[in-house]
């Protein structure tokens, strides 16, 4: 860890007796080797991070708040947008077609096959969409300087169990792949919403890297009005 946190080994049989004498709330367990850690915030730029995996446990960064709503209300209308506008133009002997986010999804529409189409419009489009708007409800009245909002906890808690489902920039990413092995069949154009996704990408990485999740789990300790 960096100077802003100490460290409990939950390998030496001394930690355990440690760990006790601290309240639950001022402990950080790492997410990738479970290593348990006195919390102490750092200043602000810097890390704390696991001795044993070297993860980033806390990084406060200054101004994140604001920003992570801007990032996350881009990834909104990118979305969105996407799914109204061509993806691709495939064209081969003279004869063309063009395809939308939406046309993947619904492109089964019988038999077992409807199922895959509905975990591909979730994982794509709902799951992204449900866990950006989940962001934005438990971080805009922090950002403000407000109370959390009711239930603030538990909808933070469900947008870190919807992040391994969202999968709209795997999607842009499996899709590049895919193309450059069907480019010698056919002509391929790349349509506002390829566009659209490959933005997205960058936008998620770097709404992800300012979000901590520690800081946020501490501001919403805050008590309601």
């Amino acid at each position: 860890m960096t100077d802003a946190a100490a460290s409990l080994d939950t390998d030496d049989p001394r930690a355990g007796r440690t760990a006790l004498g601290h309240p639950l709330e001022e402990l950080i367990a790492c997410p990738s080797c479970d290593a348990l850690y006195v919390a102490q915030m750092p200043p602000v730029g810097g890390r704390a991070v696991c001795d044993r995996c070297h993860t980033v446990l806390i990084s406060p960064k200054r101004k994140a708040g604001m920003r992570i709503i801007a990032l996350t209300v881009a990834v909104l209308i990118l979305v969105v947008s996407a799914m109204f506008f061509p993806f691709l133009d495939i064209h081969r002997l003279g004869l063309g077609n063009s395809a939308s986010i939406l046309d993947a999804a619904t492109a089964f529409e019988t038999g077992p096959m409807v199922l895959l189409g509905l975990a591909t419009a979730a994982v794509i489009v709902v799951v992204p969409l449900v866990r950006m708007l989940l962001i934005l409800y438990v971080l805009t009245p922090v950002v403000f300087d407000r109370p959390p909002a009711r239930h603030a906890r538990r909808a933070f808690r469900w947008s870190q169990e919807l992040k391994p489902w969202s999968m709209a920039e795997i999607f842009a990413i499996g899709c590049a792949v895919a193309l450059v092995k069907v480019a010698d069949l056919a002509q391929i154009g790349f349509g506002p919403a390829f566009w659209m996704f490959s933005v997205l990408v960058v936008i998620v990485l770097f709404n992800d890297n300012y979000l901590c999740t520690w800081s946020v789990w501490k501001s919403l300790e805050r008590p309601r009005e």
